[in-house]
């Protein structure tokens, strides 16, 4: 929500248009109360509910507007800007001051209760639980007691990782932001010399990595060696300190980038509900990993396989209700027509698939795109988890390769745990000894599940960063005003299986 400061045309011929006092100055009137007219029809519902609490009387004195102006003065601590909320100089005029700051104030405690952009706008599902918060009851009750700025801490998330993503922002925020200064060449290992080592010296220290002035030595150093496997493990990248192409695109893109991206994501967490289930399943499709929460404590972590770009999983909040074994694979429309519409019947038969009731349908077996196991989901968007006889992928540092499901790493074993923790191991392992017959094996209480995009994370105590591959990053920037990044070209799908 943007915020507009002054008052328009009409609402300042209503203010003109109202009775003179006997000094004949219409803004002499009671600077204690709000006139509901100059809100407008269009006004916007927190502010009026604000004000209609208050039977209309003005809320900012000298003291208050003093403390919400520091508050405003910390947005940058939240990846946010402050002009997003009161920009320019605030009017003069006691109505019109009293109405920009009752908006700022507003905007402000929304943007971080809930999200300053609104992810159901962005062009791609979104379904995954978001925080409410009454913010026009929450400000009067903390001008009320004098407590707006306790009342603002409280807001956006009390986590570790919001913490920690909320640092990094600051850190990489106050570096100058210089980029593309190391050229392309051959790879530099630890120990060696490279002409490039003075252009590497001061990227590293640019994008904070490295203290201290950059020499002139063309002598790859420890010192240098160590801050690059700083940097590769934050990024995701094996930390062996050896410069290659990669390491070299990302400190390229220089501090600025990193900002960015890490505000984007502060974002992200803004939009979650601050009290998810204690029972849930989160995958971060970026990173391409799963976390099985049970009982509020960390139960399992593994790899996943999730949508290759043009097939990106989506954000969706939606529980698996029930464990299939030997699932069978009913051919989506979409990977039919693309993909296996000119195959021969030879190659369907070999690969275990056979038209069904006019649909194509791949039977249970070794070369069964689902593998042994599937995680039926409820949603409208046919995504969910299931296993795979492509295992090596699992391995690798670029999991983006589905077609939107998400593959998880020994599936079989995750479902195991799953009917164990929730009391049908029993009759799933006997629905697994028949495996010419799918079977379905409901859950007691389903599983929340969250398909969230998180390009900076916190993990193992440490903020790491995953690679934009779908792009998603700069609809959030552009809606909280970080402009001029050209956006990120997508990674590329190096091939696979038609699975799911």
């Amino acid at each position: 929500m943007r915020v507009h400061i002054g008052i328009g045309k009409a609402v300042a011929l209503a203010l003109f248009a109202l009775p003179l006092t006997s000094c004949g100055n219409p803004f002499d009137r009671d600077p204690k109360q709000v006139d509901a007219g100059s809100l407008g029809k269009d006004a916007n519902a927190d502010v009026r509910a604000f004000y209609e609490a208050r039977q209309w009387q003005a809320a900012w004195d000298g003291k208050a507007e003093k403390q919400l102006q520091q508050v405003l003065d910390g947005a940058a601590s939240h990846g946010l800007k402050r002009e997003l909320f009161l920009k320019g100089e605030i009017p003069e005029d006691k109505q019109d001051r009293e109405l920009a700051l009752t908006r700022a104030a507003l905007a402000y405690a929304s943007a971080l209760a809930r999200g300053y952009s609104d992810p159901k706008a962005l062009p791609r599902p979104y379904t995954i639980t978001r925080p409410k918060a009454d913010v026009a009851t929450g400000l009067a009750k903390a001008l009320q007691e004098d407590k707006l700025a306790e009342w603002y801490a409280s807001l956006p998330p009390q986590t570790d990782e919001y913490r920690a993503l909320s640092q990094a922002f600051l850190r990489y925020a106050r570096l100058n932001d210089v980029k593309g200064s190391v050229p392309d060449g051959k790879t530099i290992r630890p120990g060696s010399s490279d002409p490039r080592i003075p252009a590497l010296a001061k990227a590293l220290v640019a994008n904070g990595y490295l203290d201290g002035e950059p020499g002139a030595s063309q002598r790859y150093s420890p010192a240098m060696v160590t801050a690059v496997k700083r940097l590769q493990a934050e990024y995701g990248l094996k930390p062996d300190g050896i410069v290659g192409d990669g390491t070299i695109a990302i400190l390229n893109r220089g501090p600025g980038d990193r900002a960015r991206q890490i505000a984007v994501n502060l974002e992200r967490l803004r939009w979650l509900d601050r009290n998810p289930p204690n029972t849930r399943i989160d995958v971060n499709t970026a990173a391409a990993t799963l976390e099985y929460w049970r009982d509020g404590a960390l139960r399992d972590r593994r790899n996943v396989i999730v949508g290759q770009p043009d097939w990106e999983t989506p954000e969706l909040g939606s529980p698996i209700f029930r464990l299939v074994a030997h699932p069978y694979w009913r051919v989506p429309k979409s990977i039919l027509e693309d993909e296996l519409s000119k195959k021969s019947p030879p190659y369907l038969a070999e690969q275990g698939m056979e038209w069904r009731d006019g649909r194509l349908v791949q039977l249970p077996g070794p070369k069964n795109s689902l593998g042994d196991v599937k995680f039926d989901m409820r949603n409208d968007n046919a995504i969910y988890l299931h296993d795979t006889p492509a295992k090596p992928l699992f391995g690798m540092p670029e999991r983006h390769r589905s077609h939107g499901c998400v593959r998880v790493q020994d599936a079989l074993g995750f479902a195991l745990l799953l009917a164990h923790d929730d009391g049908i191991l029993i009759p799933f392992q006997e629905a697994l000894m028949k495996p010419d017959e799918e079977g379905f094996v409901k859950l007691k209480k389903e599983v929340p599940v969250r398909l969230m995009y998180r390009t900076a994370f916190f993990d193992d105590g440490q903020v790491r960063i995953a690679d934009d591959t779908y792009g998603w990053d700069d609809d959030v920037a552009y809606a909280l005003g970080y402009v001029g990044r050209p956006p990120r070209g997508k990674v590329k799908h190096e091939g696979g299986d038609v699975g799911p």
